[in-house]
C-alpha cells in the first residue's frame, strides 16, 4: 500500500470548508425566510473565502494554483473519454474534470455573491433584474454544487480513495 501524499495545503481546505458552510447557511437563511439579518453576513464571509481563493489560486502552492489543475478543452475531452473507457488517467490533485467544477464553482459562488452585493446597494436596491440574477446564479451553485459531491463520491468508490478525507487531512 502506498503511502499518503499531501496535496491540499491548509489555506485550501479552510476556504473550502469556510465557503461550502456559508454556502449552506445562506441557502437555509434564504429558505427559511431569514433574508437580512443572517443571510447577507453569509454571503460577505462567502466573498472574503473567494476573493482569497483566488488570490492563493495564483501565489499559493502547487496543488492550489488554477495553472495546476484547470486544464486545456482537449485534455480534458481525453480525460473523459479515458474515464468512459474505463482506463482514467490518474491525477495527484484534481482531475480535468475537478478543475473544471472548481472554475465552475468559483464562477457561479462569484455571480450569487456579486449579485447579492448589488441588490444592497442604492442603485440596484429592489431591483427584479438584480434578484432574478441572484437567484439564477444561487440555484446554480446548489445543482454545481450536488454535482461536485456526487463526482467526489463517485471517484473515491473508482479510485479507492477517501477523497472527503483528503479534503480534511490534506494527505490522499
Amino acid at each position: 500500500m502506498t503511502r499518503p501524499t499531501y496535496i491540499w495545503d491548509p489555506a485550501v481546505r479552510v476556504l473550502h470548508w469556510t465557503l461550502a458552510s456559508s454556502t449552506i447557511f445562506a441557502s437555509w437563511t434564504a429558505i427559511a425566510g431569514y433574508w437580512s439579518a443572517k443571510h447577507e453576513p453569509a454571503g460577505y464571509v462567502a466573498a472574503a473565502a473567494l476573493a482569497l481563493r483566488c488570490v492563493w489560486g495564483v501565489i499559493g502552492t502547487r496543488h492550489a494554483r488554477f495553472s495546476e489543475f484547470v486544464r486545456t478543452p482537449r485534455e480534458t475531452f481525453i480525460y473523459v473519454r479515458s474515464l468512459l473507457a474505463g482506463g482514467a488517467l490518474h491525477y495527484q490533485g484534481h482531475n480535468p474534470l475537478g478543475g473544471w467544477m472548481v472554475v465552475a464553482l468559483l464562477a457561479s459562488a462569484s455571480g450569487a455573491v456579486s449579485t447579492g452585493w448589488l441588490f444592497t446597494t442604492d442603485a440596484f436596491w429592489g431591483s427584479e433584474s438584480v434578484a432574478l440574477a441572484h437567484a439564477i446564479f444561487a440555484y446554480l451553485l446548489l445543482i454545481l454544487i450536488v454535482l461536485h459531491i456526487a463526482g467526489v463520491l463517485t471517484m473515491s468508490a473508482c479510485r479507492r480513495q477517501n477523497l472527503l478525507r483528503a479534503m480534511i487531512t490534506g494527505r490522499r
